[in-house]
C-alpha cells in the first residue's frame, strides 16, 4: 500500500499546541506532512509561497474573541498575502492547564488559599492547584490564553510577571529548559506530557466551555468554487467571510453596506474591525455571514450581494466560503 505523504500542513507549533491538535483532528499524520511553524504569519507565509498545501491558524475563541494577529493577516495591508483564502474551520475544546516542576518537598496537598494575594476581580476560579505554586515567580503563554483564565490569575498570580511567547507549547518548552523550577506555562496536558511537566492546576480557563474556531487556509486558486448545485443548501450550511473599507468620513457608508446583505436575507454571523493603515482611527470591516459563494456567473445571492457591495465599499475582498461546522 502507498503510504506517501504529498501534502505539507502549517500549524502553528511546536507539537502540542492546540493549533497542532486541532490540524491533527483534520489533517492525520498518515496522509499530511504535518508542518510546525513559529508564528502565524509563518503559515500565512507557507501556504502564499505554496510550501505548504493547507495552513490551520487561531481565529477567535468563545471567551477572549478575535485573534488580531489573524485578522491582521487577514487585512493583509502589505499586500503580502494576496492568495490565502478560508477554505474550512475547526473548532476545539480548550481546557487549559497550569505546567511547571512541582515542589520537591514531599507530601504536598493543594493550596487552599491564593499564593500571591487576594483577587479584587467579581467571582472565583473554577478550580484550585493540585500543589503548592508558591515558587513561582514567572509566567509563559500566549497572549489569547491569558484572556481565558482571568479568574485563576486573579486569585493566584497577581502581580506576578507574565511573559508572551509564540504559542502555549512554546511557553511549555521554556519552563522545562529552565532549571530553576520558578516558571510555569500555560498550556495543554499533552504538553506537560512532552516537555516532562508536572500538572500544577487543570481546567483553569473561567468557562467550563471554552473553545477555540481555527481557520483552515489555501491559496484561491486551490479552492473549488461550487457551482449552481444544491442551492438549497447553500445558506444554512456554509459561511463566507469578506472584508472591505468605507469611506470614513461619508455618513451611513457602513450601513449602506450592511444593508446589502439584509436586502439578499444574508445572516450576519460576526463583525470585526482592525485598523487599516491609510489613516488613523480608519478601519477595515471583517464580515462573516451565513451563505457561500459560487462559482464566477452561477449566480445566487452571495454572488449578487458581493457585486452589490463592490459599488459601494472600497477595497472589498472575498476570504473564502467554507462548511459550517458550528452544531447549533
Amino acid at each position: 500500500m502507498d503510504t506517501k505523504k504529498e501534502e505539507a500542513v502549517a500549524y502553528l507549533g511546536p507539537k502540542a499546541s492546540y493549533t497542532h491538535q486541532a490540524a491533527l483532528s483534520e489533517f492525520p499524520e498518515s496522509k499530511y506532512i504535518i508542518s510546525p511553524q513559529t508564528t502565524i504569519e509563518d503559515i500565512f507565509a507557507a501556504v502564499q509561497s505554496s510550501t505548504a498545501s493547507h495552513g490551520v491558524v487561531p481565529f477567535e475563541n468563545s471567551s477572549n474573541g478575535s485573534v488580531v494577529f489573524t485578522l491582521d493577516l487577514f487585512a493583509d495591508l502589505h499586500g503580502r498575502y494576496p492568495d490565502i483564502s478560508v477554505c474550512g474551520e475547526i473548532y476545539l475544546q480548550v481546557h487549559h492547564c497550569l505546567l511547571g516542576h512541582a515542589a520537591k518537598s514531599q507530601g504536598e496537598t493543594a493550596t487552599s488559599e491564593p499564593a500571591h494575594g487576594i483577587s479584587t476581580q467579581p467571582g472565583n476560579p473554577r478550580v484550585k492547584p493540585l500543589h503548592d505554586i508558591k515558587h513561582i515567580k514567572k509566567l509563559y503563554s500566549h497572549p489569547q490564553a491569558w484572556g481565558q483564565c482571568k479568574l485563576f490569575l486573579a486569585a493566584y498570580f497577581k502581580g506576578i510577571e507574565r511573559q508572551d511567547v509564540s504559542s502555549t507549547s512554546k511557553a511549555a518548552e521554556l519552563v522545562a529548559q529552565n532549571t530553576t523550577g520558578s516558571s510555569a506555562a500555560i498550556s495543554s496536558r499533552m504538553a506537560a506530557g512532552m516537555n516532562n511537566l508536572d500538572v500544577l492546576a487543570q481546567g483553569i480557563e473561567d468557562n467550563q466551555g471554552n473553545s477555540t474556531r481555527f481557520f483552515i487556509i489555501r491559496r484561491q486558486q486551490d479552492v473549488v468554487a461550487p457551482d449552481a448545485q444544491n442551492a438549497s443548501v447553500e445558506m444554512a450550511d456554509y459561511k463566507t467571510l469578506v472584508s472591505f473599507t468605507v469611506e470614513h468620513g461619508e455618513p451611513g457608508a457602513l450601513a449602506d453596506c450592511l444593508a446589502i446583505f439584509k436586502k439578499h436575507k444574508l445572516n450576519l454571523t460576526s463583525i470585526n474591525t482592525r485598523p487599516s493603515g491609510e489613516t488613523p482611527w480608519h478601519y477595515v470591516f471583517f464580515i462573516e455571514f451565513r451563505g457561500r459563494k459560487r462559482a464566477d456567473g452561477a449566480g445566487g445571492a452571495v454572488n449578487e450581494a458581493l457585486q452589490e457591495l463592490e459599488k459601494v465599499a472600497k477595497n472589498g475582498r472575498w476570504l473564502g466560503s467554507w462548511s459550517n461546522k458550528l452544531k447549533e
